[in-house]
């Protein structure tokens, strides 16, 4: 097993229980103690979790700002992220959409290209998609993933909403990461919005992540997508992150700064 599946097994289950000791380890993944040994090293170098006597255990990441404030922040890089992605696109493909700040962005100046079948688990997205007064017809199809609810959530979740994708292949996963790093990935803070955005990758020919400077080198609770499945990252160069980016520009296959 490659050490890069170890290290995500391992954070799965830090993920689940909080603390996970060497015993669990070991047992889990059918390993040596000596490379349980070497991973736990390994999680805490990388910064995912903190070694303690006998184990790992999770550090503590603060969650997710609500929507409205995300999109706020770096609006100017955010939207001139989405041009980028728009240009790229064209008519005939057919697009999944999270529900990031950036691709709800993203979804504004879609509605004003033709051509495209949008499926999207965000209801900001999709109510930007289909602006306009009841008598217009979309220039695109736009397809609202069915599924659960939570408490002021604007978007939809859960095994219901991870089951309509695999109903669909899309030409291009189009998805906003809370933090991208080259060894890491792509990675979310909720269990539940990395598993939304791990089966948009799988069920897409190609994924583009899109991603401000903020979020580089940044590594949150949950991997969803490796190095090697993401297509191509769209970022600005502000923030100073230049190592970040270095090294993300040798670890993916294309890299776009605007």
């Amino acid at each position: 097993m490659l050490q890069e599946t170890r290290l995500h097994r391992i954070r799965a289950l830090l993920t689940t229980l909080s603390q996970v000791s060497t015993e669990r380890i070991i047992k889990e993944l059918g390993i040596s103690r000596e490379t349980a040994r070497r991973d736990i090293i390994e999680m805490e170098a990388l910064g995912l979790a903190r070694r303690v006597h006998g184990g790992l255990v999770a550090i503590d990441t603060p969650p997710e700002p609500p929507l409205i404030v995300r999109r706020a922040a770096q609006a100017k890089e955010k939207r001139a992220i989405a041009l980028a992605a728009a240009q790229l696109l064209q008519p005939g493909q057919t697009l999944f959409l999270d529900a990031g700040s950036t691709t709800t962005v993203l979804a504004e100046i879609l509605r004003t290209m033709s051509g495209l079948t949008i499926l999207t688990n965000s209801l900001q997205a999709a109510l930007a998609l289909s602006a306009g007064e009841e008598h217009e017809t979309l220039n695109n199809q736009v397809i609202l993933l069915g599924g659960t609810m939570g408490a002021g959530a604007q978007h939809t979740r859960g095994e219901i909403t991870v089951g309509e994708i695999y109903r669909y292949r899309a030409d291009v996963a189009l998805l906003s990461p809370v933090g991208i790093d080259a060894k890491s990935g792509a990675t979310s803070f909720h269990p539940h919005e990395a598993a939304i955005a791990r089966a948009m990758v799988q069920q897409s020919n190609q994924c583009f992540l899109l991603a401000d400077h903020s979020k580089m080198g940044v590594v949150s609770r949950t991997v969803y997508a490796s190095s090697s499945e993401i297509s191509l990252l769209i970022t600005d160069n502000g923030g100073g992150k230049t190592v970040a980016l270095a090294a993300l520009q040798q670890a993916l296959p294309q890299v776009m700064v605007v």
